[in-house]
């Protein structure tokens, strides 16, 4: 951790509610205090504690994707831009006043990853112009408009699961979403077992007729999958256990007959 090796007090408290925790805050007399990624609900104790309150750093552009996963939820809606919003806390979830924005596209091979990422680098940016402000007392607040609000909840394991009965477009963002974590993935037949493949890399393609999780095609140029409408080209996969290989060298080990079907466990 990089305070520690400039040698600066690091303080983690289990329960940010518990009385010597809200005590030790409270030694410290904050200007001040900035959140980032914390996975607890600040009491009105320490929203109160310092002249400007808290702040915090937020990786959308709000009031759109208030919650735990406003990254993946960007890529899921095919959002053409994402951000990072400073905004004052309050007691609500992710309510309070906007202090600060600053925005990013989303490109076409964006993964939750990449654009995590690229906010991290935004943020401090972000936070430096946004304390400048405070402290010279010329930030502009805006309210959120609640009508114009979405949430996005917190990912489990099971949202990265394809369902192949949803259009091309649809299944290629959730890919990209969920890469890294949660990870997206299907099932395969594999000889005899039914197994879990993970998908790092895909494409969109035409498609065909086939039913929707249909391996149309499995060459050198990916495992075609017929979706509902369209099809998915898988690039970069991995077996549960295995390396991550592209599909070229994946089929060397595991090969893959035409007509089969992806999808849930059977």
């Amino acid at each position: 951790m990089a305070a520690r090796e400039l040698d600066l007090p690091v303080f983690q408290p289990e329960k940010i509610r518990a009385p010597d925790a809200l005590a030790e805050l409270a030694t410290l007399k904050p200007d001040v205090i900035v959140v980032a990624a914390y996975g607890q609900i600040l009491p009105k104790a320490v929203l109160s504690l310092s002249p400007f309150g808290c702040i915090n750093i937020h990786a959308s552009l709000l009031p759109r994707y208030r919650g735990a996963s406003p990254i993946h939820a960007a890529i899921l809606e095919g959002d053409s831009q994402t951000g990072v919003t400073i905004m004052q806390m309050d007691e609500g979830l992710d309510t309070g006043d906007i202090l600060f924005k600053v925005a990013t596209p989303i490109g076409p091979d964006d993964t939750a990853g990449s654009l995590h990422d690229r906010l991290a680098q935004l943020a401090p940016d972000a936070l430096l112009a946004c304390l400048d402000l405070l402290g010279r007392g010329a930030v502009s607040r805006e309210n959120q408009d609640g009508a114009l609000a979405t949430y996005a909840p917190k990912l489990t394991r099971k949202d990265g699961e394809i369902a192949w009965n949803k259009p091309a477009e649809e299944i290629e963002r959730r890919i990209r979403a969920m890469t890294p974590w949660p990870g997206a993935y299907t099932f395969v037949t594999l000889g005899d077992t039914r197994a879990i493949l993970k998908i790092h890399r895909a494409k969109i393609w035409e498609g065909s007729s086939e039913p929707a999780g249909t391996v149309v095609s499995a060459d050198d140029g990916g495992i075609l999958v017929a979706a509902a409408k369209g099809g998915i080209a898988l690039k970069d996969i991995q077996i549960a256990g295995g390396k991550r290989l592209t599909a070229a060298e994946f089929l060397r080990g595991h090969p893959i007959a035409l007509g089969a079907q992806l999808g849930k466990a059977q």
